[in-house]
């Protein structure tokens, strides 16, 4: 039923490590052989051997309006009669930051990437040069791209190939790094106690999806606000998948927590490649040529990217509907799982744990039974719902995902738990 997808696999394994390009696609998190993709519209992708499947993946959260949306698409048709990359200024390229600025208030600059591991890479950067400082805290399970000092418990993609952190960081970068428990403010200031003189930046997934959907607890982002200024060091939001996911305005809008920088990708690239990194005016006036903060990228602010980019921000702005839809879409989905199972849920974001705790940080999220997860996973995917494929990796609803479809899926759901 997969011979073409098999066929694939073992021929990509030939030039390609492992036979993907990003290693969370290679299954082995819940075994088995990846099915290649051959196509997607609105909220559904097909194999290349034909099979159908709803999509919750969505691309690993920026196809909030589904696959191939008509006014990207025209965004897209309309970029390409112009060109496809210039390594120049453009217009839209002003329109877009100008977009991002306008609808999170804690962005008064932005500097426009290709990825969101440069957009991380790049606030750091920023935020030692500011500060004069070189220590940085992240927390257990949070992912911020292929940063070398990053790659610290840097849950999904690491926890899901076993790796304790990576090989090829030199100590020396990975010294710089502390890494926390997420959702304790006890240990935030306990570290700051110690270190507050030495720390340039905390940074942190406000909602954490690289763990599986882990909401902050009450008062931790706060906390970190009031320890950061109090301190001198800057907070850094990574906003790369919530920001415009969870809320117009990003995590910091649902929240109504104010960073000093904050890093975006996926949804402002309207399904194409792109990253941003901004924030305070005095802050991102460091960067190079305003400032002595070398950041470059022969691609950044392509245009096919920045005008999908643009068209998702002006669609969504002009019909902010889409999030209650969203909302209440995926709530429906939560409410499916019985008791037992810890379902997180924020927004369109939304995790099942297979574990009866309360899943708040990486050590809960451990607990998780990761053969079970696999049980369902592939239980869903023989019945046409494609599921990301590790226990610590959120799901994704997008606006093309119709009443029908979460229905369906609900209804697989129950029925795997029925059956077990």
């Amino acid at each position: 039923m997969n011979a073409r997808s098999k066929a694939l696999l073992d021929r990509a394994q030939q030039s390609i490590p492992g036979g993907v390009n990003s290693p969370v696609r290679a299954f082995r998190g819940v075994g088995g052989a990846p099915p290649f993709i051959a196509r997607g519209q609105d909220s559904h992708i097909w194999d290349v051997d034909g099979n159908e499947y709803v999509d919750y993946v969505c691309s690993w959260g920026p196809l909030l309006l589904g696959h191939r949306p008509p006014e990207i698409v025209a965004a897209l048709d309309q970029a390409l009669a112009t060109g496809t990359s210039f390594g120049a200024p453009t217009e839209r390229e002003v329109e877009l930051a100008e977009a991002i600025c306008a609808a999170i208030p804690s962005v008064e600059m932005v500097r426009l990437v290709n990825s969101g591991t440069e957009a991380t890479m790049s606030a750091l950067r920023l935020a030692r040069a500011y500060t004069g400082r070189d220590l940085a805290v992240k927390f257990e399970g949070c992912y911020h791209g292929h940063v070398d000092s990053l790659l610290v418990k840097a849950g999904s993609g690491i926890a899901t190939l076993g790796i304790p952190d990576t090989a090829g960081v030199p100590r020396a970068f990975a010294d710089t790094t502390i890494a926390l428990p997420f959702n304790s403010p006890q240990a935030v200031a306990d570290c700051f106690e110690r270190h507050g003189d030495q720390i340039a930046a905390v940074i942190v997934e406000p909602v954490v999806g690289n763990m599986g959907c882990v909401p902050p607890a009450p008062g931790f982002l706060e906390t970190l606000r009031e320890l950061t200024a109090s301190y001198g060091a800057l907070l850094i939001f990574d906003e790369v998948m919530t920001g415009f996911r969870v809320a117009f305005g990003g995590a910091q809008a649902r929240y109504g927590i104010r960073p000093d920088l904050t890093t975006l990708g996926k949804v402002i690239g309207g399904g194409l490649p792109v990253g941003a990194y901004g924030g305070r005016r005095d802050v991102m006036s460091l960067v190079a040529p305003a400032g002595p903060v070398y950041q470059a990228g022969t691609l950044s602010g392509n245009p096919l990217a920045v005008a999908a980019g643009l068209a998702m921000l002006r669609y969504l702005q002009a019909h902010p509907e889409v999030y209650a839809q969203l909302e209440a879409r995926t709530a429906q989905l939560a409410a499916a799982a019985p008791n037992g199972i810890t379902v997180n849920r924020v927004g369109s974001m939304i995790t099942f744990f297979f574990t009866p705790g309360p899943v708040t940080d990486w050590e809960s999220a451990q607990r998780s039974d990761r053969a079970r997860f696999a049980e369902f996973f592939h239980w869903m995917l023989d019945r046409g719902f494609y599921l990301p494929p590790s226990q610590f990796e959120a799901a994704f609803v997008s606006a093309a995902h119709s009443e029908q479809d979460i229905e369906r899926t609900a209804a697989a759901i129950r029925e795997f738990f029925s059956a077990r």
